[in-house]
């Protein structure tokens, strides 16, 4: 068996290694301020190298391979783990788990069609699951923020929800204001970042492509694109996830669903 890969692996580890010095800088200067967050340090750390050293075997086992069909199991994983995750936020909104899946599902499978279709991005796995891995994180975030929002903001004005719904108003109409207002907090930060993007810090895309040797204006090529498709994939998620939650929220009457707002 040829053991070279393993020994590859094992010298590129050298640096990540020592940059553990930062770690223990940080452990110390908790225990001097008495935060108590050693031991989280410690387990955030473990954590995250064990869990980004099985990404980077399976992703190299699924770069060797020649059937598409490990790009489409990768990228329905990351979802998967993506609508679990936005679902726990927002775990007052029935189904929220379903909802949150669905979501990202439609809002980053639209994006990434258009990409491939435009032919920006090839569809082979060395390109799709890192970027299919962008969008799913950004729509992850902001889709779980549109629905806590949303349902938080609709308990905090149920009086005015419901006085909407008695004089006749759709559920539509009667939570317009509050569908607008979780949608532009949950899409305020992505939009934010495209606006101070490089002149505040360089991107983790940018900044790979710059350390892996690439030229700055071929790196802010790449990061065009990926700010431009985060920005499609969060904004058709998050909408996606308001028309998704309606539902759960109202009676087929027309009434508010009270025991969605009663817990918190």
């Amino acid at each position: 068996m040829d053991w070279e890969w393993l020994k590859e692996f094992a010298r590129g580890m050298i640096k990540p290694v020592a940059a553990l010095a930062v770690v223990l800088m940080a452990m110390l200067l908790s225990y001097l301020q008495r935060l108590g967050l050693e031991g989280e340090m410690i387990y955030s750390i473990f954590r995250s190298f064990l869990q980004l050293s099985i990404i980077g075997f399976v992703l190299q086992f699924i770069f060797n391979q020649s059937s598409s069909i490990w790009i489409v199991v990768a990228y329905l994983f990351m979802v998967s783990v993506a609508g679990y995750t936005a679902g726990q936020r927002a775990k007052h909104v029935p189904r929220g788990k379903y909802v949150a899946g669905a979501s990202i599902l439609a809002g980053t499978a639209v994006t990434m069609f258009l990409l491939i279709l435009l032919n920006v991005f090839p569809f082979t796995p060395r390109y799709i699951i890192p970027v299919a891995g962008m969008m799913v994180g950004n729509a992850m975030t902001v889709t779980g923020v549109t629905m806590k929002r949303l349902r938080d903001d609709i308990k905090i004005q149920i009086t005015l929800v419901e006085t909407a719904l008695a004089l006749g108003a759709t559920p539509r109409q009667a939570t317009m204001q509050q569908v607008k207002r979780s949608l532009v907090i949950a899409l305020s930060p992505v939009l934010d970042n495209a606006k101070t993007v490089g002149l505040i810090s360089l991107p983790g895309a940018m900044t790979g492509l710059i350390m892996g040797g690439a030229s700055p204006l071929e790196a802010i090529q790449l990061q065009i694109v990926v700010m431009n498709m985060l920005i499609g994939a969060s904004t058709v998620s998050s909408i996606m996830s308001t028309y998704m939650s309606w539902p759960s929220f109202f009676t087929k009457a027309y009434q508010l669903q009270t025991k969605v707002f009663i817990s918190d």
